[in-house]
């Protein structure tokens, strides 16, 4: 549910089971909507744990998580081999529109504005927002924030809905900022009052720092997961199709499960030191 602009970032390989990890280039996607195509491209956001983050027991090389999972599941069902990309949030849809990649996982809600540009599968997961501030900081509610800075991942459904509240609830200062781990650490610093994060998120940072606590609030919007597609890509029905088999077979619970019940080990707010990205264009 999110965010930015395309990183720029230098090849490099590691493999994970069958995935491939790669910096985003500027090279196409070769034939990115031909369905016949063996090497399946997902283009992600990895800051954003457990959907998609580096792993740091592999040194900070391998995207790991939630998405990821359920990305390799799909292309083993259907045959092919996963590559992963990595992007700032608001660079996903303009990679897949530009056929850098075949497809985004990223906690990405299928909002009514950005299906005007990709197309979106089912949803495999559902969330809520909630408000992230320090232990006994009593901002418990949307009203609460009136005169707050609250702090949001740029490009997210989030930032959408805090500024929905901001119509309602006045004196709202809301600070964008490109990744999840920044705004922890601007909340922890106290140099905003809080921030508005999905639950499922907050949960795994809360986990490891004891001093900020949440408070679940209406979604002010749409929620839950998708996966985002080039409009009019065939890959939709065949993703929909595996999408149900795993909601059957309990193998997306199973997942979930394993991802959204472990603690989120801290983590940098850029990519790894040792393949070092330009910041994102603003």
């Amino acid at each position: 549910m999110k965010r930015r602009k395309l990183i720029l970032s230098g090849l490099f390989a590691v493999s994970l089971a069958t995935t491939t990890i790669v910096g985003c280039s500027n090279q196409s996607a070769s034939n990115s909507n031909d369905p016949n195509k063996k090497l399946l491209t997902l283009v992600t956001s990895p800051d954003y744990p457990p959907y998609e983050f580096y792993d740091t027991a592999s040194g900070g090389r391998t995207i790991v998580g939630f998405d990821i999972d359920i990305a390799n599941y799909i292309a083993k069902e259907l045959g092919l081999e996963l590559k992963v990309q990595e992007s700032d949030f608001n660079g996903l849809i303009p990679a897949i529109q530009a056929n850098r990649a075949d497809f985004v996982m990223a906690g990405m809600t299928p909002t009514d504005e950005r299906k005007k540009n990709v197309d979106f599968s089912t949803l495999y997961f559902q969330a809520q927002d909630t408000i992230v501030a320090p232990v006994g900081s009593n901002l418990k509610k949307p009203e609460d924030l009136a005169g707050k800075r609250v702090g949001v991942q740029l490009g997210s459904i989030q930032e959408g809905n805090a500024k929905k509240i901001a119509e309602k609830v006045k004196g709202i200062e809301i600070k964008p900022l490109n990744k999840i781990p920044e705004i922890v650490q601007e909340v922890k610093a106290k140099r905003i009052d809080g921030a508005i994060i999905e639950n499922t998120i907050a949960e795994g940072f809360l986990k490891a720092n004891p001093d900020l606590e949440f408070t679940l609030i209406p979604n002010e919007g749409p929620s839950g997961s998708a996966i985002a597609f080039p409009k009019g890509s065939p890959r939709v029905a065949d993703f929909n199709k595996v999408l149900q088999k795993m909601k059957e077979n309990g193998e997306l619970d199973r997942l979930a499960k394993k991802w959204f019940s472990q603690s989120i080990p801290p983590s940098p707010a850029a990519s790894p030191s040792a393949s070092p990205s330009p910041s994102p264009s603003k």
